[in-house]
């Protein structure tokens, strides 16, 4: 899952929140001076990823890109899924999107000093650009996907990849709309437990 999912899954709590937001950023171990709420975030990430990565549904997903994007297929398919979220969030939050967006980029900024450097060099392009919002429309998702094939170190394609949504958007969609409530339900119960 992208940015938008692991928010959302992070519940309403504002240091799991970050550390969710964060996790990537944060290499091996090298998170014991943050708080345990952060901590409770980055660790809750991994194991979202690790659900996620090993979900026979995102599986048939990840299928379909792997012949043309490679290795970058899940990282595509995260980006897709984040679509379907930002689209149809009013049936998984009662907060408008737009509202949420702006308080996790109000949140963020006000917790700038304890980002890792990685972090707070892609906040301001995250928030200039507006990729949280920006996830719920094509042209967003496209925006994002080209974003990311000029920063990754090999010939990606990902600037393509929105053609292929395009193309088997119902059964991205499907899959989604069957895999996601189990993260959520997954996610929900990993929480009460870290």
């Amino acid at each position: 899952m992208n940015y938008l999912a692991h928010l959302y899954l992070s519940g309403n709590n504002p240091n799991i929140m970050i550390g969710n937001f964060i996790a990537d950023h944060i290499k091996g171990n090298h998170f014991s001076n943050y708080n345990e709420g952060i901590i409770k975030g980055i660790k809750l990430h991994r194991l979202i990823d690790a659900f996620t990565d090993s979900h026979p549904v995102v599986e048939e997903s990840k299928k379909r890109l792997r012949p043309h994007f490679h290795k970058y297929a899940p990282v595509i398919v995260d980006i897709f899924y984040d679509h379907f979220l930002a689209k149809n969030w009013n049936v998984y939050h009662e907060q408008p999107l737009e509202e949420y967006v702006n308080d996790v980029y109000s949140l963020m900024k006000n917790n700038l000093t304890i980002l890792p450097d990685k972090t707070k060099n892609m906040l301001p392009h995250m928030i200039q650009h507006d990729w949280l919002l920006g996830y719920g429309q094509l042209e967003g998702i496209n925006r994002v996907l080209t974003g990311m094939s000029r920063r990754a170190k090999f010939e990606s394609k990902m600037e393509e990849a929105a053609a292929f949504l395009e193309k088997d958007y119902f059964l991205y969609e499907k899959e989604f709309q069957e895999f996601f409530p189990q993260l959520k339900k997954f996610s929900s119960e990993t929480i009460k437990i870290l």
